[in-house]
């Protein structure tokens, strides 16, 4: 794509087909003059194609003048025949990593929860962003995922995040906007240089590409090398991974026989695996100098921002730092009652097995659902002996952070059930019904 048109833009995007068919399109329209030009092109591209598109609006509530670009931005999808639908994210202006990060991170959490499955978010991010990206990337001391820049696509939430625009320059969008004669909001924050991103774009780059006009081309393509480098690095962490675990949870003594650099590769990669955000190489360092070297009785602990790094004996267990909300109403399972919610610890239900499990008449009235206080007995199926609960879970090489965190199920004030991992002797029967507990966080 050297220029944009509606048919250029229609053959770019079923070049991305290789993702699926596209349940919907789902424009992030802000009503600025990239995302009105991708918006303007693609209803015309897709205007045969029987795929809904849905332009919406991030409404932060930060602008004076935000709704009345809300209603810019509904009147313009209205006229090119497009859904439009507001979301409204307010930002955490405390979070003390600056407004634009606080910004883009409320964006994108109300887009993972607006997309359905197999959407496509769309976002107009052009050429000259991924040259900026670049740069402000290599400025802050990024590697080569920060070098590579903005990616054309990636998996976000339950379907994809793609970027059409990423071949094209911003001047070459506003020759779409020019020639189309299309009205578009100017966001006067645009050009307020206390942002980083707007500082390089107004006063930086300028300057570069009086000296190297084709400066944003060249970015871009050293973003390109940088992926190819990326994606390597991510190969081989794959295979490193495959020998110390399986990316929730890595082994320390194969970990320390890597080279330090493969160490931090294979990090990183868990981490992304895992879905949490790219740890900061300050904390990299951390985990290889002082969590992974730490004796098998202390229980290190490094975090960031949305992550954090454990270890039990000798492996490391990458998790998120998200708050485990137990449920705060009291919950009865039973045997008719189908499987039970139990927020992010996941969900418990009862369920035929071989093996056996609990006494039907108990389900029949039904077991409550608990959490540890301290001080729990129980004599598991197949021991002749009671054990405190405490010490089975130290057996059974718990990790010590999930022992407060599992289920435990009760009949009036007798223990008949841990989750799925013990059942009380006097509770068991060979025709009951086994306990299952999904969805929860790792335990070993």
């Amino acid at each position: 794509m050297k220029n944009l048109t509606p048919k250029q833009l229609h053959e770019q995007l079923k070049n991305m087909r290789w993702a699926g068919l596209p349940a919907r399109y789902v424009v992030a329209f802000s009503g600025g003059a990239d995302s009105t030009a991708l918006l303007h092109a693609l209803t015309k591209a897709i205007a045969e194609d029987n795929v809904t598109c849905v332009a919406v609006y991030v409404n932060h509530g930060l602008q004076d003048a935000a709704n009345e670009w809300q209603m810019h931005c509904q009147n313009v999808a209205a006229s090119l025949g497009a859904d439009f639908h507001v979301l409204h994210a307010p930002v955490d202006k405390q979070s003390g990593f600056g407004l634009e990060a606080a910004a883009r991170d409320a964006r994108y959490a109300a887009f993972r929860e607006y997309l359905l499955a197999d959407d496509w978010l769309l976002t107009a991010h052009h050429q000259d962003d991924q040259a900026e990206s670049v740069l402000l990337n290599l400025l802050r001391g990024s590697g080569v995922d920060g070098l590579a820049g903005i990616g054309a696509s990636q998996r976000f939430a339950k379907g994809w995040l793609m970027r059409p625009l990423l071949d094209l320059s911003r001047s070459e969008l506003m020759s779409y906007i020019d020639g189309e004669q299309i009205a578009y909001v100017d966001d006067p924050t645009n050009t307020a240089l206390r942002f980083d991103r707007n500082y390089l774009r107004h006063a930086i780059l300028p300057l570069i590409y009086q000296r190297w006009p084709a400066a944003n081309k060249r970015l871009a393509r050293s973003s390109v090398l940088a992926s190819e480098a990326r994606e390597l690095l991510g190969e081989l962490a794959d295979l490193d991974l495959l020998q110390l675990g399986d990316g929730s949870s890595i082994d320390t003594v194969g970990l320390r026989q890597l080279s330090e650099p493969r160490q931090r590769n294979v990090l990183r990669r868990a981490i992304y695996l895992g879905g949490l955000p790219a740890a900061p190489s300050t904390r990299l360092s951390q985990i290889l100098q002082e969590l992974v070297p730490a004796r098998q009785d202390a229980e290190p602990l490094v975090r960031w921002r949305g992550a954090e790094v454990r270890r039990y004996r000798e492996r490391i267990y990458l998790l998120s730092s998200a708050s485990r909300e137990m449920p705060s109403a009291a919950m009865t399972l039973r045997r008719d009652s189908g499987d039970l919610s139990l927020g992010n610890l996941g969900r418990i239900a009862c369920a035929k097995h071989a093996s056996g499990g609990v006494r039907n008449a108990l389900l029949q009235s039904g077991l409550e659902v608990r959490f540890r206080c301290g001080g729990e007995s129980i004599q598991p199926h197949g021991h002749t002996h009671t054990f405190k609960l405490k010490k089975l879970l130290q057996q059974e090489a718990v990790v010590p952070w999930m022992r407060d965190e599992i289920p435990l199920l009760y009949a009036g004030q007798d223990l008949v059930a841990v989750a799925d991992l013990f059942i009380a002797a006097d509770a068991y029967e060979a025709d009951g019904l086994a306990i299952v507990w999904s969805g929860h966080p790792s335990l070993y």
